[in-house]
């Protein structure tokens, strides 16, 4: 089986990601440091595998642990292909905390690229994201749109990490690099063994639209309703984290039939929602009403923004499965397993 490596492989999409790498025939090796994961995501894992991963407890900034980490999975075996989940990704927090985010999200990318030269890795999937794209002029986006100033720190460092990849293969570095841009993920395995699981209090949509609608967090805070969107509120494309994960090992796939390269992918469903409109599909699909409030704009949100996943559809021959009220449905078993 071909050998992978996936770092932040214990976070919520990175666990994700292991079961359909499993699942469609990969040997994933998970490197995470637990900074912004628990473990007993491990736990949720084995229940589904019914094995344990390969777990290497590794922080991807520090440069000799790292690669300390490479020499023990090696061990005479090859290393077919690395996925770079691992970084911070709250879009406020980074607007609070900018060195965190610059200091670990770019130095584990130059890090985890070094590893894969030092140990002739050519196959590489990094996690990018739609906030590459700042508000965009018009919508949906394609891979073409161009990139413009990005609205948070956290997003600046998705497009500083793209540049460094891109300048890697341009180097001449036989690398094969495919940079997804992601959307929304939202939802959680329809098992209820593993979900999104923040630490502390949740920053996303939807893992505090669940905890607020099983009256374990205070109401939603809807921030803003003044956005120049039909009901005011902010426009987002969701996409369910299994749609997301098997899009992964689609990309590994192409990879695998690609000389030199370096492309980036939408991920996404092709559709906007307001948060509004995600808040009545919620409590349409479930039945559970979500305390809410109307709050002012949260610094480094755009008013809209969802994707043309075309180019992922005709190149890696993925698309979506799920809507969003499947993801929905995942995500408050999901909420509701974590209660019991």
């Amino acid at each position: 089986m071909k050998r992978v490596v996936v770092t932040g492989g214990a976070g919520y999409i990175g666990s994700h990601t292991i079961i359909e790498l499993v699942n469609s025939g990969y040997s994933p090796i998970v490197l995470d440091n637990f900074s912004n994961a628990k473990r007993e995501v491990l736990a949720g894992l084995k229940a589904i595998l019914e094995f344990e991963p390969h777990v290497e407890e590794v922080d991807c900034t520090d440069r000799s642990a790292l690669f300390s980490a490479f020499e023990r999975i090696t061990s005479g075996e090859t290393i077919d292909g690395i996925i770079h989940f691992a970084a911070f990704k709250a879009v406020g927090e980074s607007t609070l905390m900018p060195l965190k985010y610059y200091s670990n999200n770019i130095a584990s990318t130059v890090n985890i690229l070094e590893a894969a030269k030092r140990f002739d890795v050519s196959d590489f999937v990094f996690s990018s994201s739609c906030t590459v794209y700042g508000q965009p002029e018009t919508i949906p986006v394609d891979e073409s749109t161009p990139v413009r100033g990005a609205d948070s720190p956290y997003g600046y460092t998705k497009q500083v990490c793209e540049r460094i990849i891109t300048d890697f293969v341009r180097s001449g570095y036989p690398l094969k690099a495919a940079l997804l841009r992601y959307f929304n993920p939202i939802g959680a395995h329809p098992s209820g063994h593993i979900g999104e699981l923040p630490l502390g209090t949740p920053d996303n949509l939807i893992p505090y639209l669940t905890q607020a609608a099983a009256q374990l967090r205070e109401p939603l805070t809807v921030f803003g309703n003044d956005y120049p969107t039909p009901d005011g509120t902010c426009i987002r494309d969701y996409i369910h984290v299994l749609d997301l994960a098997k899009a992964h090992v689609a990309a590994l796939n192409w990879l695998g039939g690609q000389g030199t390269t370096c492309e980036a992918f939408n991920l996404g469903t092709g559709q906007g929602h307001s948060v509004l409109e995600v808040m009545r599909a919620f409590e349409r699909t479930t039945g559970v009403p979500v305390p809410h409030r109307i709050g002012p704009r949260r610094t480094g949100d755009i008013a809209a923004i969802f994707a043309d996943t075309s180019k992922a559809r005709r190149e890696l021959g993925w698309s979506c499965q799920f809507n969003l009220e499947d993801a929905l449905r995942d995500a408050w078993n999901w909420q509701q397993s974590t209660v019991d």
